[in-house]
């Protein structure tokens, strides 16, 4: 509506704290009004895509091309957090991530009939009664911060919605889920949580090590997300969380979003099931309102899985090279369940925890209501 484009514009041109006061604020880690009926239907990915991984390994990156919207829209998907600016390689992380965003909304005024980018949990609600696909600017490396946790307010006001804090490896801001050490945040971690709190952006520990994602949750006034995950009790690899991660998420009103990945099964041969059981533990440890989906995929259908492979090999031998892979990664682990891909992948998923016995009700929270009431604790209403 009007009124909400006008004051958009205005908040581009002011500090966090002060846009923050402008919002119809709860206190910080409330729960936010439940959800309505109105809300039936919501998909909700919490990491993942709109590319074509037929077109190239870097697949989350916006590629709008008819093919990748048409699937996109049959899947059902209401909104989508994908991954801008930097990541890792030789790139400037700043520069990098302010054309990445550039990028990106160009992408959107050019596709404005099929998506729109997200600023607040309403922008979701108006993407699934518009028929269009809402997508969620996000980080997944903190490295863009430099030194000066005052960048926060700069992508905030840019749009960036979700705050990854690390890769895999470690970074000035705490240490990843591959660093050795497992130590906590830094100093300059928890200056750049405090910001992220007062420009009521998402602090996302996926990919974080244990302790980094426990002290975050501690330190941090609003909730705290792990976008896309599993859980270490189910299989032991290092990109999962431990139960402790998990519950102390959970306890404190964050979101944890369960992935589409080979890490989900010991062998790196993902199945539907092994899908399933994650769900079912993240249910059991953090209760059935904090448990949702973050694939870290796209719902574009593989055409040849054997051509694919072989670019794969290619990007997991670069991954190991710049040091950013993750235990669990070989060349023959596809980065997805190859039984719950394509545009059928939400609705399959559905069917499987019904069959287990979930309400109808318990896989609408998990399919994206679950994540529009955290974005709303976060974001504002």
């Amino acid at each position: 509506m009007t009124t909400t484009i006008d004051r958009r514009t205005f908040l581009t041109g002011m500090t966090c704290a002060a846009a923050a006061s402008l919002l119809p604020l709860e206190t910080l880690g409330a729960s936010p009004k439940g959800v309505g009926t109105s809300d039936s239907g919501i998909i909700i990915n919490a990491l993942g895509g709109l590319g074509d991984p037929n077109q190239g390994a870097d697949s989350l990156v916006p590629g709008m091309t008819p093919r990748v919207l048409a699937e996109a829209h049959a899947s059902g998907l209401t909104a989508v957090n994908v991954t801008l600016g930097y990541v890792s390689g030789p790139d400037d992380p700043f520069e990098a991530s302010v054309r990445d965003i550039a990028a990106t909304d160009a992408l959107v005024r050019g596709h404005a009939g099929d998506v729109l980018k997200v600023l607040t949990a309403a922008d979701i609600r108006r993407a699934h009664d518009e028929k269009k696909i809402g997508l969620i600017y996000g980080f997944q490396n903190g490295a863009m911060m430099g030194k000066d946790a005052t960048r926060v307010d700069v992508f905030a006001n840019l749009g960036v919605r979700v705050f990854q804090l690390t890769y895999n490896p470690a970074n000035q801001l705490g240490d990843g889920s591959m660093a050795p050490e497992n130590r906590g945040l830094t100093p300059f971690g928890r200056d750049v949580v405090e910001r992220l709190n007062a420009c009521r952006v998402m602090v996302d520990l996926s990919h974080s090590g244990e302790h980094t994602c426990l002290e975050a949750a501690r330190v941090s006034r609003a909730p705290i997300s792990i976008n896309h995950t599993g859980c270490r009790a189910v299989t032991d690899l290092p990109r999962n969380k431990t139960d402790a991660e998990l519950r102390l998420v959970a306890e404190r009103g964050g979101f944890v979003g369960i992935y589409f990945m080979p890490f989900v099964n010991a062998s790196g041969h993902a199945r539907a099931e092994d899908v399933v059981a994650h769900i079912d533990h993240a249910v059991n440890v953090c209760g059935e309102d904090h448990v949702g989906i973050g694939t870290d995929g796209t719902v574009t259908q593989i055409d040849d899985l054997k051509a694919y492979q072989a670019q794969l090999a290619k990007e997991i031998a670069e991954r190991q090279a710049a040091g950013i892979s993750a235990a669990g990664e070989r060349p023959d682990t596809y980065p997805f369940v190859v039984d719950l891909r394509g545009p059928q992948q939400f609705h399959k998923l559905a069917q499987l925890l019904a069959q287990k016995g979930y309400s109808g009700g318990r896989i609408e929270k998990i399919l994206g209501l679950n994540f529009l009431k955290y974005a709303e604790t976060v974001w504002g209403s």
